[in-house]
């Protein structure tokens, strides 16, 4: 696919983002990188993640960049009844609103769905939170970390001790954006079809646990349960990277046909040969024989010679790789998914690209993050303020911009 002149397919939308933190600035992101317009609006103070550490200039660290190119800035104090002003004025010329207050911290603050659609009937209205209202956990406060918890996350990574341990990386934020993301667009269509609004309430909880249990709801999917929930090629607790002579490799034998190949490579005719191996439904309630087969003979050969002789019975293979290694993986630099530019006071950095790409559309300079308040004084001008008003508000505290 070849980069041309046609827009990116979210151009002309406009999404008014009052997240923090990583769950609503990824979505959004994915957003923005789309074509869309964000305005990302935040306190005086910004965004937690401005301050997190790697950073080179205060209020610009890398994680806010990483999940912010893109989006214009807006400083607002809301509490102040001029700055909630000037939202509700945004808000009348804009087609999302997305925040992850709780909704009864949205509503005391004044941008509770009500006050939004009364200035703007057909606003998609979007509230990402830790859990679903209709439940008795409405209003807890939630982050990654808990609901990875209470998900059974944690548990599924328990150690070889049986210690519940969290995944390494902020997931359920970023999955719970997928699925805002997601809703805010079927929102969108339902409104070119209609002409009407919506009110979306995405939970975290709830969210990943529709994401899980894809697979892991397993025998408990029939009532009553065949058996209990899990699903068992997964849970084996052979299933992990192999310790080769030299170092690690993956290599998932998934098809009878790839098993046949593998056993005959390795000297296991007598296994090529039984029912059970021959047989997907058979074979899967004895995986993790296989896989513990695996573990013992990865040993005998280097990570070079297991990817030699995999990749030439077409089975799937790969080596470890540490995030180091992914920067200069050749697969990477070949698609180009790191971005390198230069940014007007960070100097060079890297990004990561949209990964998906669409025919035709024009790709244009790398999408940059922006100071807190960068663009208050343009949003400001542009919503009708004079250049008097403007400085009032700055000067009370109610708007800040980034000189």
């Amino acid at each position: 696919m070849k980069s041309g002149d046609e827009a990116l397919p979210l151009a002309g939308l406009t999404i008014i983002d009052l997240t923090s933190v990583l769950l609503g600035p990824f979505a959004t992101l994915l957003l923005a990188q789309m074509g869309a317009t964000v305005i990302k609006v935040e306190s005086p103070a910004g965004d937690i993640t401005r301050a997190i550490a790697p950073t080179r200039t205060p209020g610009l660290s890398a994680l806010f960049m990483n999940c912010n190119r893109g989006k214009r800035s807006l400083a607002l104090d809301l509490k102040d009844p001029r700055g909630l002003e000037v939202l509700l004025r945004l808000t009348e010329g804009a087609d999302v609103f997305f925040h992850s207050m709780r909704a009864k911290a949205a509503d005391r603050l004044g941008i509770g769905e009500t006050a939004l659609r009364a200035r703007k009937p057909d606003i998609i209205y979007c509230g990402a939170w830790g859990f679903d209202q209709q439940g008795p956990y409405a209003d807890l406060p939630a982050y990654d970390d808990i609901v990875q918890a209470v998900s059974g996350i944690a548990h599924l990574l328990a150690d070889d001790q049986g210690e519940p341990r969290y995944i390494p990386t902020v997931m359920v934020d970023k999955i719970t954006g997928l699925y805002a993301a997601n809703a805010m667009l079927a929102a969108v269509v339902k409104r070119q079809a209609t002409g009407r609004g919506s009110s979306i309430e995405v939970p975290m909880l709830e969210c990943i646990i529709h994401f899980i249990m894809a697979e892991h709801l397993a025998a408990a999917t029939y009532e009553p349960p065949l058996g209990p929930p899990g699903y068992e090629r997964i849970l084996a607790a052979s299933r992990r990277p192999y310790r080769t002579k030299d170092s690690h490799v993956a290599t998932l034998p998934y098809t009878t046909a790839h098993w046949l190949r593998l056993l005959a490579a390795i000297g296991r005719e007598d296994l090529a040969g039984e029912d059970w191996v021959r047989s997907s439904s058979l074979r899967s309630q004895r995986i993790g024989e296989l896989y513990d087969l695996l573990r013992d003979v990865a040993p005998q050969k280097t990570t070079a010679e297991w990817m030699v002789l995999l990749r030439r019975l077409d089975i799937p293979v790969m080596p470890v790789s540490d995030l180091a290694d992914v920067l200069t993986n050749e697969q990477l630099v070949g698609s180009g998914l790191f971005e390198h530019y230069d940014h007007p006071t960070e100097g060079a950095l890297s990004g990561v690209r949209l990964p998906v790409r669409f025919a035709g559309a024009a790709t244009g300079e790398a999408m940059r993050a922006r100071q807190l308040g960068a663009d208050t004084a343009d949003i400001l001008g542009s919503l009708g303020y004079d250049v008097d008003a403007i400085a009032a508000l700055v000067a009370d505290g109610v708007a800040l911009t980034a000189d």
